[in-house]
């Protein structure tokens, strides 16, 4: 049996890892400055690899790369500023990123918001979208030189279980004719990260750029940070005493099918694929509530005309 065949649900981020060699690559990480992000960021350290962490809060991110470095004995970690929803400061980090680097050979689309209050970016773009989907397009796109030039290559948008809830609404992307529901607005961000790396691998995937989406499972992390107690408790992630459900998983365990998405060798060949639990995820079925990608999220056409949607919100069309 392939150590790729013994991953599953229980699987952690360093596990992936074991005996894979990233010495001389470079990867960038978003969100890396808490959760999922720490630890993807940690694993990738680990096999060697020099990992760059692009984050709002530059002083966090300066004390979680101190830490990470130390703990795995990488010192090849950087900190740059950037905040996904403000697409000045994402194009200035691409910018200087590519003035420093000509390769990228992973790059992990990690960071996200979920379920928050009605917010709105500069351009009036409802929050969970223009954050979780437009600002990692505007990134990966602007990234694209440096990772044909790294071929073979990886891309990782981190997608999730939410996505069943809403296909793409392209009628009304930003909640301005309709009521803003949060979930439905969480939903559609999800399946908008699954469907960007549908076309952006259809797009690169001949000049050696391979796109994945990812559900990472459920774990307790500050993605959670914008519902309240009571809210959490309600929807079954807790019980009366605070502890996490069964099932959920640790942040370790959360990094890992990222992690193995961007480094495992078994997935050569099958780009645009939706993973989960370190496998590729099998289609949707009612009687498997918590598993499975829907149509709606690898419907190829559906990614085209989102691709189409998102250049003309971005202002920005991309060639590669």
């Amino acid at each position: 049996m392939s150590a790729s065949e013994e991953f599953g649900h229980g699987t952690e981020a360093g596990d992936v890892v074991k005996g894979v060699s990233l010495a001389g690559k470079t990867a960038i990480v978003t969100g890396g400055a808490s959760g999922l992000g720490v630890e993807t960021a940690r694993a990738l350290l680990k096999a060697g690899a020099a990992v760059t962490l692009p984050v709002r809060s530059p002083s966090r991110g300066a004390e979680v790369a101190k830490s990470l470095s130390e703990d795995t004995g990488n010192p090849n970690i950087s900190v740059a500023q950037m905040d996904l929803i403000d697409y000045a400061s994402v194009r200035a980090f691409t910018d200087a990123f590519l003035k420093d680097h000509d390769r990228l050979d992973i790059l992990i689309n990690n960071a996200g918001i979920m379920a928050c209050p009605l917010a709105r970016s500069p351009e009036g773009y409802e929050s969970q979208f223009a954050t979780n989907h437009l600002g990692h397009m505007l990134m990966t796109a602007r990234l694209a030189p440096a990772l044909i030039k790294a071929a073979p290559s990886r891309v990782v948008c981190l997608s999730s279980l939410g996505h069943r809830l809403s296909p793409i609404r392209f009628d009304d992307i930003n909640f301005e004719t309709t009521e803003y529901e949060k979930w439905t607005a969480y939903g559609q961000a999800k399946t908008a990260n699954a469907l960007f790396a549908v076309e952006l691998n259809r797009r690169l995937s001949d000049k050696g750029v391979t796109a994945f989406s990812v559900h990472p499972g459920g774990i307790m992390t500050n993605l959670q940070r914008d519902m309240s107690d009571a809210e959490i408790k309600g929807m079954g992630w807790v019980d009366d005493d605070g502890n996490v459900r069964e099932g959920f998983k640790t942040p370790a365990g959360g990094a890992a099918t990222a992690v193995w998405a961007a480094t495992s060798a078994t997935l050569n060949g099958r780009g645009g694929e939706y993973c989960e639990d370190c496998h590729v995820a099998e289609p949707a079925r009612e009687d498997i509530p918590f598993a499975g990608v829907q149509a709606h999220a690898q419907d190829a056409e559906a990614a085209k005309k989102l691709w189409k949607m998102s250049e003309r919100m971005l202002g920005e069309t991309f060639e590669f």
